[in-house]
């Protein structure tokens, strides 16, 4: 079955980084777009994307809230997503999970998540 495992959240300091892994396995990863989602705390905050990335690499974009701070990257040889994040706020505290993603346009606001995504990792950012 589709297993998405996140890793490599924590507690950061504001303008600090730290780098995301998600190991997938039980499909073709390299077959599927991925995107990052992230929901913050508060049951009313809704799971939002932050980053995708085609099946190959070479197409990626993001929420206008992490552009030019946020890279998201894979390695198809090795099933993993990446997401390396800088300059980190305060208002990027959430938990992160990945997920296969669905293009249904060319704009960010097209992407649809696609099947379950993993258990995600918690992000903090706080002096």
């Amino acid at each position: 079955q589709v297993q998405l495992v996140e890793s490599g959240g924590g507690l950061v300091q504001p303008g600090g980084s730290l780098r995301l892994s998600c190991e997938a396995s039980g499909f073709t990863f390299s077959m599927f777009g991925m995107g990052w989602y992230r929901q913050g705390p508060g049951k009313e905050r809704e799971r939002e994307l932050v980053a995708s990335i085609w099946s190959k690499p070479g197409r990626e974009m993001y929420a206008d809230s992490v552009k030019d701070r946020f890279t998201i990257s894979r390695d198809n040889a090795r099933n993993i997503l990446y997401l390396q994040m800088n300059n980190l706020k305060p208002e990027d505290t959430a938990v992160y999970s990945c997920n296969r993603v669905t293009y249904y346009g060319n704009s960010f606001s097209q992407i649809r998540p696609f099947g379950n995504g993993g258990q995600g990792t918690q992000v903090t950012v706080s002096v």
